[in-house]
């Protein structure tokens, strides 16, 4: 199996996007180029939270040492991304308001990318074949090939406990 087709691989590439991503914004220095680095992150951000809890987080919650726990905190840790980038939208970018908001948004991403890549991803790489690996990771590109520019998304808030009820 080549490691570019396994989840796992595809997810820590995401994660390492996002953080070049906020790199990118500490170097922007107008309105126009935070506005670029930001809607092009922010929208990622947004896919990935739902490629994640269509595709990765319905196998952990049944087949980790601690999936319900861990795909509950990763819900309410999109959802807390998700709603710092809704704040943000409802602000001029580069004012206080909009930084604060980004701030959060950066924040909950880098403790939700240290728990996923500590506890989430290892435990499921440990529980998960190659072939599940291999077979989601295909899924992924195809979902993001389906919803390119988040077409057809909600980017909405779901309740962590009836995800994990649902999913179970």
């Amino acid at each position: 199996m080549s490691t570019v087709d396994d989840i796992t691989a595809l997810i820590l590439d995401d994660h390492a996007a996002f953080r070049r991503g906020f790199a990118r914004l500490d170097d922007a220095r107008d309105e126009q180029e935070m506005l670029a680095v930001w809607d092009a992150l922010a929208l990622h951000l947004d896919i990935h939270a739902e490629a994640e809890e269509a595709i990765l987080y319905p196998h952990l919650v049944k087949h980790g040492d601690d999936g319900e726990d861990e795909t509950a905190d990763a819900i309410g840790d999109h959802n807390k991304i998700r709603d710092a980038i809704a704040e943000a939208k409802l602000h001029p970018v580069g004012s206080d308001e909009w930084w604060a908001a980004v701030g959060t948004a950066r924040r909950e991403n880098s403790e939700h990318l240290a728990e996923e890549e500590d506890e989430a991803l290892p435990d499921f790489r440990r529980h998960a074949s190659f072939e599940l690996r291999a077979e989601l990771g295909q899924r992924w590109l195809t979902f993001y090939g389906e919803h390119k520019n988040g077409r057809n998304l909600p980017f909405r808030d779901k309740d962590p406990q009836q995800y994990v009820a649902d999913h179970r």
